[in-house]
């Protein structure tokens, strides 16, 4: 199943990039499960990024690979794709896109690719992660507005 989700920002995206480290990655965090960040090496192919997911009764751990990224003069990417997911998660494909949108701003596009075990849990997990991606984008315009900069 694919998930996409833009949020425009005030902040050129070669900022915005830069802003994409450890510390963002935490406040991206939704409220349930909570997460804690286990290792973060970066976004740049072969980096992982690891997490411990509490879901009260029991724990996931889930990592991603950064397998590709990009940057030109009008977008940088990178992609994560899941290595040990969740039980309830078969792949996961993150494209992270940061696109300019003039000078002084940009879009932050979020493609997400991913599929369960079971083709019936595709459709349950999607709207949970539909909303807790789309719990972002508050964050994304907070922490990326012209008062940041």
């Amino acid at each position: 199943m694919k998930i996409n989700l833009s949020t425009k920002v005030d902040q050129n995206y070669m900022k915005v990039k830069e802003g994409f480290n450890a510390e963002l990655f935490k406040a991206l965090n939704p409220p349930f499960p909570p997460v804690k960040l286990l290792r973060f090496d970066g976004s740049s192919p072969g980096d992982l990024v690891s997490l411990a997911l509490n879901f009260i009764f029991f724990k996931q751990v889930w990592t991603s690979k950064i397998t590709a990224d990009h940057l030109d003069e009008k977008e940088y990417f990178f992609v994560d794709e899941g290595i040990k997911l969740p039980f309830f998660l078969k792949k996961w494909r993150h494209k992270h896109r940061i696109v300019a949108d003039g000078s002084e701003q940009s879009i932050i596009i979020d493609e997400i690719m991913f599929s369960s075990p079971n083709p019936i849990l595709d459709y349950l997990i999607y709207p949970v992660l539909y909303f807790q991606f789309s719990l972002r984008k508050p964050i994304y315009k907070k922490v990326f507005s012209k008062n940041t900069a």
